[in-house]
This record gives structure tokens, sequence and C-alpha cells, in this order.
């Protein structure tokens, strides 16, 4: 299984010739480094939540015309794709099968946020290798602990380098593929990876160091 990082929270994760999107947001488009038509070929998009660092409508509809692949996603950003007249599928918590992807969803707490209402939202195992919790390090997901690939926030407005790294450390992945980091200039994101690489290399977990459009690792 290849995942592919574009920017922020976005990823294509690719296996056997099918490509699935995971959260397109406003964040992976904003410098005009990441286009619409990087996209064309994706056989299906999931959104997790509502917030537009992972929910782009305009982008979102350029992605389905070039593409026509089918979107899931929760009930709440699915009031905002029916206003605009997006097809979209809903998901509950449960098993679900996108080609060769095997997609254990489960809702997950999205972080304190200040002045905010918590969106619904949803996280994913993947192939049961990969834990993608999205926003949350709630104390629930310490259940997939060793997992083999936890993808996972570096940077955000609710979290900070002691409450990320100590959840990880808890939860014993074999190894961490960053992401949430478009809030930051690259000089600054070389620096925090840095930092990151040296904490998890002495828990034995190992910490993929990239962050450019269309990086990728294999698990």
């Amino acid at each position: 299984m290849k995942i592919a990082k574009y920017l922020h929270s976005c990823l294509i994760f690719e296996l056997d010739g099918y490509k699935l999107l995971f959260d397109p947001g406003k964040f992976c488009f904003a410098e005009g480094d990441v286009q619409p038509e990087m996209f064309s070929d994706v056989n299906a998009i999931i959104i997790t939540h509502i917030h537009p660092d992972h929910l782009d409508v305009d982008n979102l509809k350029k992605i389905i015309k070039l593409s026509d692949a089918p979107i899931y996603t929760t009930a709440q950003v699915g009031e905002v794709l029916q206003k605009q007249d997006i097809a979209h599928n809903i998901w509950q918590d449960g098993t679900h099968q996108l080609g060769p992807f095997k997609l254990q969803a489960i809702t997950v707490k999205h972080a304190i946020i200040m002045d905010n209402p918590l969106p619904q939202m949803l996280g994913f195992v993947i192939n049961d290798k990969v834990l993608h919790p999205v926003d949350s390090m709630e104390d629930e997901l310490l259940r997939y602990k060793g997992i083999e690939l936890l993808i996972m926030v570096t940077m955000a407005p609710f979290a900070n380098e002691i409450m990320i790294s100590t959840f990880a450390d808890k939860l014993q992945p074999k190894q961490i593929l960053p992401v949430h980091d478009g809030y930051a200039k690259e000089f600054f994101i070389k620096q925090r990876y840095e930092a990151y690489t040296k904490h998890f290399n002495n828990q034995g977990i190992k910490f993929h160091n990239i962050y450019k459009v269309s990086d990728s690792i294999s698990v």
C-alpha cells in the first residue's frame, strides 16, 4: 500500500491500481502547489469532517468532474454537500470495502477547539495496518496499540508537541506518517520534524520525515 501526501491532511492511498483520496481541503490548494487535476484518476473520495482544512467544496466539485469518483462522508458533511447538489454516500461506524481497501470506520472525538463546536468526525483503520485518527487523540484509540502505522497530527491550534508525542508514545505504532502541517513554512516544518524524528527514534518508532507534494511511503 502506497500513501502519498498532498500537503496538510490530503492523502492518496494506492493499492493494486486503486486510488483512495482523503480530505482534499483548502490548505492543500491554498498556495497553488496542488491542483484538482492531480486527482483526476482517483477512484473514491473520503471526507472525514466538516472543517475547511479537510473540506473544500469548490475544489471538490472540480475533482468530481474530472474523476467521477464517489464521495463517502459523515451526515454533517453530507448536509453541506446536499446544498451544493453534490452526490455523496453517508457512512456510519463499521467495516466498508472500497476496491482493495478494507476500511473500518470509527466515530472519533475531535480535539477541543477554542470557541468552536466539535464536528462529527470519522477515523479509520485501513487494511488492519494503518490508524488514521484524523484530528483525534482520545484514549479510546489506544486499543490499537502497536499498529503498523499511525497517521499523526504534528501541529494544530488544538495540540502541542507534548500532547502529540505523549499520545503516540502510548500508542506505540511501528511507524508514523506526519500530517496536519499546512500551517507552517518549510523551515519550521523541517525543524519540527527533526525534533519528532529524534524523539521517536528513542522510542523505537520510525518517523517518516515527509512534507512535500506527492512525497510517499509504502507499508
